[in-house]
């Protein structure tokens, strides 16, 4: 009866060791390999999500830098300057459309842009910003200054757009509204826009002078 009873256990013991060296299945396999994909879709989401936000958060922040810079110039011209007078009407200029009209302030007459085009490349550590503008003769032209990692700084006006693998294209357009908000001072708001990017990042400004 004892030795029966041994048999019998030692049979039992031979099986469960089978049974535990028999591995995973092919359900449980395909069960955790699904897991495993879920849980990699998840993080790549995630990870493209983040790209996605920083890149954002870095074209509002050369918007806002533009947007700043665009505003202190058209601050350091006279009061009675073309640039920013407003001799027809309440307003000057537009925020949706390329503006560009004649301007006539006392015996000075000049064709004023309300807008440009600001081409930033950054690459190699040089950082390259080119104006778009219209000279004496109607004709547009390029004004890029290039600021070195040395801290050089070159500029140069050519008739051609410099081309860069990595140029980011911005256009700006301001308008400027006479007596707002209050009578004999003028309010310039300023908006910038990235042109050649899936993002809608934009940004607006204003400020108010004489």
């Amino acid at each position: 009866m004892e030795a029966s009873q041994s048999l019998r256990n030692s049979a039992a013991t031979s099986i469960a060791a089978r049974r535990g060296r028999r591995g995973f299945t092919l359900v449980e396999t395909l069960v955790a390999m699904v897991i495993l994909t879920v849980g990699l879709l998840g993080t790549a989401a995630l990870m493209s999500n983040m790209n996605l936000n920083s890149s954002l958060s870095r074209y509002m922040s050369t918007e806002a830098l533009l947007a700043s810079e665009k505003l202190e110039d058209l601050n350091h011209w006279p009061l009675n300057d073309p640039a920013i007078a407003v001799t027809f009407g309440s307003t000057a200029g537009s925020l949706t459309a390329d503006v560009s009209q004649s301007v006539t302030v006392g015996a000075i007459t000049e064709q004023v842009d309300y807008f440009d085009t600001v081409l930033i490349s950054a690459g190699n550590g040089t950082i390259i910003e080119t104006v778009t503008s219209t000279n004496a003769t109607g004709n547009t032209v390029y004004t890029t200054t290039t600021h070195s990692p040395d801290g050089r700084v070159a500029v140069a006006t050519t008739a051609t757009a410099p081309s860069s693998a990595d140029m980011l294209t911005f256009k700006r357009r301001w308008i400027i509204e006479k007596d707002v908000p209050i009578a004999a001072v003028r309010r310039i708001t300023v908006v910038v826009a990235l042109q050649n990017s899936t993002s809608s990042a934009q940004f607006q400004t204003s400020m108010v002078r004489q």
